[in-house]
């Protein structure tokens, strides 16, 4: 009977939409705020897998690595021109962009920029932003996340922490 009711318990479990590695994320953050310089934004693209509809996030693509003028402003903007390169990388490493994440200097809530120009415009793509330029802790629960429903519209994810994004280690 208990066996019963556990695999009941795991069959409705909501699985989470996004899944990272804790040394991956670790590494990555880190790297997010080294390039702030604590002044300016910093961003990258979250490849991955997608996994029985759960992104699997593998390798951080910084956005100034591609574009390296994106951060001229202080704010991202990425060059449109540029995504050629993203989708290569995709390519060569047999991975998709599973999300987005950038950094701000404030609080994890959207901008009206952020909004109106989402990095994927695709329903279901998730965006990340890591508060206070990354300075602080960048856990579940303490960054913002936002699904792109289309339209320039956006879900917010962000209070439900560990229950849409998780942290595993290997």
């Amino acid at each position: 009977m208990e066996y019963l009711l556990q695999m009941a318990l795991t069959l409705f479990r909501r699985r989470p939409k996004l899944v990272c590695d804790t040394g991956t994320w670790q590494k990555g953050v880190l790297e997010l705020k080294r390039r702030t310089g604590g002044r300016k934004e910093s961003g990258a693209f979250l490849l991955g897998r997608v996994i029985s509809g759960v992104r699997h996030i593998e390798k951080f693509v910084f956005y100034d690595d591609i574009d390296p003028y994106c951060f001229k402003n202080g704010i991202v903007e990425f060059d449109g021109r540029k995504f050629g390169l993203v989708w290569s990388k995709c390519r060569e490493l047999n991975l998709t962009i599973v999300a987005d994440v950038h950094v701000h200097p404030g609080h994890f809530g959207q901008s009206a920029s952020d909004r109106h120009n989402p990095m994927i415009a695709e329903k279901g793509h998730l965006a990340l932003i890591l508060p206070y330029f990354a300075a602080r802790d960048c856990l579940p629960g303490r960054i913002g996340v936002y699904e792109y429903l289309g339209m320039r519209k956006w879900r917010d994810h962000s209070a439900k922490g560990a229950t849409v994004f998780q942290l595993k280690r290997r």
